[in-house]
């Protein structure tokens, strides 16, 4: 009886227990997952300054929330903004990402400006079926802003490659001026740059500066800030040229001695040389670098003589070996040899040190020299003669070569005789070889307006529309003697820098020369059509941002005034006799 109870007891409290449970605990599914909702939000900006667009999720997400951005125009055209395509990620966790647009001032006055940001979300994980949208708002800062601007050096140096505070606006308003047109959809060849011959004499007065003087001076050589120049091509010797302290080669011999397999190849007399171009690598990575040799070594010439002479052809596959060395030895320290020539100016046996070598010789030896490069997987480019305008036959007899051709890439030049028309003489033999403009210096006794003007109207401008594809001058620095130079070196050469003492130096004419294109005109720009106007020389480009560069030089007796038209507007302007401008929107 007292078992029956107690069970009937437990089937109670059971029962109720079930009860209380049923009646306390809903019947519901797994609770709903609520998705963020996504929005975007601007603050209206004046021009010159971003628009920043903030992306929001309404709450947090567990996983991140990707979103496709594209801007198109409204009433601000893609001028006014930074046009922008990208995809942003709103990570998990977080609920907001901000989105800067840049915008530019520009000379129109207006009141507000507006484009479109639509955001399109590619994840999953927010509530929004719909693009998301807001609107970019500009407004007017009431600031004119020059549409071109001009750099001018004038030949009285009172202007000295300096920026004109003169407001320039593109219009219609028609005039009787004469015009240089500059037509974008016509072009030419694509610069290789601009910059000098950096001799073993300019490393070794470069190296005299202290240590913070010597890295400004490159920084404004090779930098590209507001205060740098950009050079953008080096020249260098391979062993000495005249403008060394002393004469060398990479593998010098007593009288008598030879050395066929080049066993005692070495760059060690180059070791600052070496140095500075590693330097100035940092500085500019891109750089493109020539090298040219005044000589071969002494025991390899009919001759033994660091003064003309010419290659024993017995050696011209050891002297092959030796450029094979020379690049591969470069290369190990971290220097790319864009190019080389076999002969620095060949018909010119009086330098010190100096090679004679006729087209003739030259063939023979380019192609020794073409072959090693091949089977030793070299990449460098072969430029032929690298003298004076005044025998374009010279580079048209050694690329008539059949078997030499393949090798070449093109022909070099410098103006001490002839006229720099002689490079489109080449070009027209053989349109598909390069032209290259690889020396003109500046004498110590010279004017510098006089310089000014023709080296602007003939090394600058005259090569490149003669189809070059770089300019040079001579010497990058020498010291207030005009030196180092070897016995028998140029006395008068003047450098573009003259280092006045260990904290101090001179910007020469040849620094202005260069620096009106180079500052401009970076590597792989191309040149753009320009029509030449009475006594205006220019030549016009397109860089690889799509800024548009015109250089002109007034080579008349009078101030001109031109118009300077492109796309249908123009500009009207002014430049003095013997000043030279950049022009560049």
């Amino acid at each position: 009886m007292i078992t029956l109870n107690r069970i009937m007891k437990l089937i109670l409290f059971f029962t109720l227990t079930a009860f209380l449970s049923k009646c306390s605990t809903p019947n519901q599914g797994p609770t709903p997952v609520i998705k963020p909702i996504v929005s975007i939000t601007s603050t209206p900006i004046t021009e010159g300054t971003d628009v920043i667009f903030t992306i929001s999720l309404s709450s947090t997400s567990d996983s991140a929330t990707t979103i496709a951005i594209v801007t198109t125009p409204n009433t601000a055209s893609t001028d006014d903004y930074t046009t922008t395509n990208l995809t942003k990620t709103i990570p998990a966790g977080q609920t907001s990402i901000t989105v800067n647009i840049p915008t530019n001032s520009d000379s129109i006055g207006e009141s507000t400006e507006t484009f479109t940001l639509t955001g399109t979300v590619t994840s999953n994980n927010t509530s929004n079926t719909a693009p998301i949208i807001a609107v970019g708002t500009i407004l007017d800062n009431g600031i004119l802003a020059s549409e071109l601007d001009i750099w001018l050096t004038k030949g009285d140096q009172s202007v000295l490659l300096q920026k004109q505070n003169t407001i320039q606006l593109f219009g219609t308003t028609s005039n009787s001026f004469q015009t240089i047109n500059v037509d974008e959809n016509q072009t030419y060849q694509t610069i290789d740059g601009f910059g000098y011959t950096l001799t073993g004499g300019s490393v070794e007065i470069i190296n005299s500066l202290n240590a913070t003087k010597k890295q400004e001076l490159l920084q404004e050589l090779f930098g590209n800030t507001v205060t740098s120049i950009g050079i953008s091509y080096l020249r260098i010797s391979i062993g000495a040229s005249d403008l060394n302290s002393s004469v060398f080669s990479y593998n010098d011999l007593p009288n008598g001695q030879v050395d066929s397999a080049q066993t005692n190849f070495s760059l060690a007399p180059d070791n600052a040389l070496i140095l500075m171009l590693k330097e100035i690598l940092l500085i500019n990575p891109n750089i493109k670098i020539m090298a040219v040799p005044w000589s071969a070594p002494s025991w390899m010439k009919s001759s033994y003589t660091t003064i003309g002479s010419s290659l024993v052809p017995i050696y011209y596959s050891s002297y092959a070996t030796y450029f094979v060395k020379y690049i591969q030895g470069m290369k190990a320290n971290g220097i790319t040899i864009d190019a080389v020539c076999p002969q620095n100016e060949p018909l010119h046996g009086g330098n010190n040190p100096s090679l004679v070598m006729t087209a003739t010789q030259q063939i023979s030896f380019i192609k020794k020299l073409g072959l090693a490069f091949q089977n030793n997987a070299i990449t460098t480019k072969i430029v032929c003669y690298d003298h004076n305008c005044d025998n374009p036959q010279y580079p048209i007899q050694v690329l008539n070569d059949a078997e030499a051709k393949p090798y070449i890439d093109g022909s070099a030049f410098h103006l001490y005789a002839g006229d720099i028309s002689a490079l489109s003489t080449v070009h027209d033999a053989h349109p598909t070889k390069k032209l290259y403009f690889t020396e003109q210096w500046t004498s110590s006794t010279g004017n510098f307006g006089g310089d000014l003007k023709w080296h602007l109207k003939n090394v600058v401008i005259g090569s490149m529309r003669n189809w070059s594809v770089n300019a040079l001058e001579w010497n990058l620095a020498n010291d207030a003697s005009f030196g180092p130079h070897t016995s028998g070196g140029c006395t008068q050469c003047k450098g573009a820098i003259t280092i006045n003492n260990s904290s101090g130096y001179t910007r020469n004419i040849a620094y202005y020369i260069i620096a009106h294109a180079s500052k401009f005109v970076p590597n792989g720009s191309i040149r753009i059509a320009s029509n030449i106007s009475g006594n205006l020389s220019n030549v016009a480009f397109k860089t690889p941002t799509g800024k548009k560069v015109l250089i002109v030089e007034n080579d008349g007796g009078t101030t001109e005034t031109f118009n300077i038209k492109f796309n249908g507007k123009w500009i009207t302007t002014s430049l003095e006799t013997g000043s030279v401008g950049t022009y560049v929107w």
